[in-house]
């Protein structure tokens, strides 16, 4: 009882804290509110990101975020940022079509795209084009930085917002899609809609659980060790595995058309079939630990902290419970859905035996997860359901921070590198 009074306790100061930054609660800080630690250090990194003095004026950081959230058709976010740029005292017609903006905003243009959809691409002559002192609108490095972080969230805050099923705020137009919503889009809010037989459902997903108890139990048991040739060959088979993700949707809407460029420019499989797939990165050779966190605190002062922070915060975050089950170990499963997002990215843990992902991630997670971290717009509320039937919701936003902060370091760490390559 008292460690749930404490726990309710951190949760209003953090909701209070809040809203007196915000002045008012708005939907995704309520369902990041199921986990307090996490939108405590979130909402630090969002105010600096976007509120303390930094090298970009404020109109630049809402509309970075809006060019950024609209290549994931993310209307919640392009609404929310569109309000508060205007109140900024922003020009409306750069709302109109991202061709009224600046032209040292649309510069931003091809890195945004890569980032979003395909972060392995990004090489040092992107950043050489975008900073070099003979470039027609040259950014600095720490200007940059500040953009380029400010892209990376947006983008991932999409995945976090389609993934949950975030509702409109009470002065947005629409839903959180720009499309008319359709039977497969997801509801607003917490996905409830009917199952069709609840008691097989309730079986099969309590069955699920145990099965999955089961497994964590015994990887974390398990005392065979791989050569590193087997811990290869693990990472290529799911590196290279054939995962659909949900729909294909139709053109994009207009209002999409007028805040991209190349709005057919989409996510792929970093390792196509048949094709020559582009270099693994190795996390031994570039890692957020050891160069990345140190280069953005160098660029951005305090911004590698807030980030460094919010990492560990997902990584460690547990409640020693799953479903129905408490005093359990959940290291094993974190693990695998953070080590399976940055394997969709092309990163690979030298010391992590993947074979572990295919042992606790089954096919509906993997779908989910997938469609969340590579194309969020794609989300739907049978894809939710179908994986982890008998978690509570509080569960799938956990895995959803997973998806979101995997996705975030994963986009920076290729970002950083190319920005690193071209320091030198």
């Amino acid at each position: 009882l008292k460690d749930s009074m404490q726990k309710e306790g951190i949760e209003q100061d953090v909701l209070l804290e809040a809203f007196f930054s915000l002045g008012r609660l708005d939907n995704i800080t309520m369902a990041m509110g199921l986990h307090p630690a996490y939108l405590s250090c979130f909402l630090r990194t969002q105010h600096a990101l976007l509120d303390l003095d930094g090298p970009l004026p404020s109109l630049w950081r809402h509309y970075i975020v809006i060019m950024a959230a609209a290549r994931h058709q993310c209307s919640y976010l392009v609404q929310q940022h569109s309000a508060a740029y205007l109140e900024a005292g922003g020009d409306e017609s750069w709302l109109g079509g991202v061709q009224q903006a600046p032209a040292k905003l649309r510069s931003l243009q091809g890195l945004n795209k890569l980032l979003a959809h395909r972060p392995w691409l990004i090489t040092q002559q992107h950043i050489q084009e975008l900073v070099c002192p003979g470039a027609e609108s040259r950014w600095s490095l720490a200007e940059l930085i500040h953009a380029v972080i400010l892209m990376a969230h947006a983008h991932s805050l999409s995945s976090f917002v389609w993934g949950c099923g975030v509702n409109p705020e009470p002065d947005h137009t629409g839903g959180h899609a720009f499309s008319p919503p359709s039977p497969n889009h997801l509801p607003c809010g917490p996905h409830s809609p009917a199952h069709e037989d609840g008691r097989q459902e309730l079986t099969d997903g309590v069955m699920e659980v145990e099965v999955l108890m089961k497994r964590m139990v015994e990887l974390q048991e398990q005392e065979e060790e791989c050569t590193q040739e087997e811990m290869l060959t693990r990472f290529e088979r799911e590196r290279s595995e054939s995962i659909p993700t949900a729909v294909v949707r139709g053109a994009p809407p207009e209002v999409v058309l007028r805040l991209v460029e190349d709005p057919e420019f989409s996510y792929e499989d970093f390792a196509p079939r048949g094709e020559q797939a582009p270099p693994t990165m190795r996390a031994q050779d570039y890692s957020w630990e050891d160069h990345g966190y140190s280069l953005v605190n160098r660029l951005l002062p305090d911004m590698g902290q807030l980030l460094d922070e919010k990492f560990q915060v997902v990584s460690n975050l547990t409640y020693h419970r799953m479903a129905m089950h408490e005093g359990v170990d959940t290291y094993t499963l974190r693990k695998a859905l953070w080590n399976y997002i940055h394997c969709l990215y092309g990163i690979r843990y030298d010391d992590y035996d993947y074979g572990g992902v295919n042992v606790l991630l089954e096919r509906s997670l993997k779908v989910f997860v997938k469609t969340v971290a590579c194309h969020p717009e794609q989300t739907t509320a049978r894809i939710y359901h179908a994986f982890w039937r008998h978690f509570k919701h509080s569960e799938k936003v956990h895995a959803n921070l997973i998806v979101m902060e995997a996705r975030l370091q994963a986009a920076l760490l290729y970002t950083l590198r190319a920005i690193t390559h071209y320091m030198r």
